[in-house]
């Protein structure tokens, strides 16, 4: 099991922010979502602590009292030593369909005057890729996806947009992600995703979760229209397929 130099910070009176290397590496995030199990398994509960993993960091937050920060970054650094490899929990493969439409890819064109790829290409590169989810914030149920082609690699538009539409699919250099809500935003926008990502009256309001992985597959503009209204009256279109985390 790869072990890596981590820090410690307060991060305001009820947490701390554990950081590992600032990299975009599967086996950090591997790294990171062990520790959080085997802190589970110790003194904190989820009754009394919630535990948010990222691309490179993990959040403790006490829900009830303050906390002592030089006290607990000792813990955490003897238990980061002690931490032992968890047992493979099931984890999901999602599958989500995208339409890459000109009405709704509208920076299609940047995108492949930056790459040097045809729309057919960009397409393709962005189906063919399997994601892993690495963090989920920004908006409520915004993931954050890495595995970006190197190909399709494109750098955040320069001036945000002050409206990008709900379910809009974007790129900003190493990722990739899907807009749960409209909102403002910087990415470079080239398809939509039909399928609501995060819906506050559930039980569970986004379906998926860190350490997850998604595959984009390419629909058209009438198949969009039919699921936007399957969506509507509650059909389920979420595919996924069980994994090993």
């Amino acid at each position: 099991m790869n072990s890596y130099p981590i820090k410690l910070k307060p991060f305001g009176v009820h947490a701390i922010l554990v950081e590992w290397p600032n990299d975009i590496e599967q086996n950090i995030l591997e790294d990171i979502l062990i520790f959080k199990d085997f802190l589970s398994l110790q003194n904190f509960k989820e009754k009394e602590w919630e535990m948010v993993p990222a691309y490179n960091s993990l959040t403790l937050i006490n829900i009830h009292k303050k906390i002592d920060h030089k006290v607990l970054s000792a813990q955490l650094e003897e238990l980061y030593k002690e931490r032992k490899e968890r047992a493979k929990k099931p984890s999901h493969l999602w599958r989500l369909p995208v339409c890459y439409d000109a009405e709704f890819g509208i920076d299609l064109g940047e995108v492949s005057a930056h790459t040097g790829k045809s729309i057919e290409q960009i397409i393709t590169l962005h189906t063919s890729a399997t994601y892993t989810v690495y963090g989920i914030g920004f908006l409520p149920g915004f993931m954050y996806l890495g595995g970006v082609p190197k190909a399709l690699e494109t750098p955040r538009k320069a001036t945000p947009r002050l409206h990008v539409k709900k379910g809009s699919v974007g790129l900003a250099r190493k990722q990739t992600g899907i807009y749960p809500q409209d909102s403002p935003g910087g990415w470079n926008i080239i398809g939509n995703c039909p399928i609501p990502v995060f819906n506050a009256s559930k039980e569970n309001p986004c379906f998926v979760s860190v350490g997850d992985s998604i595959q984009f597959y390419s629909i058209t503009r009438a198949q969009f229209d039919l699921h936007i209204i399957q969506a509507e009256v509650g059909i389920n279109l979420l595919k996924k397929e069980s994994t090993s985390a």
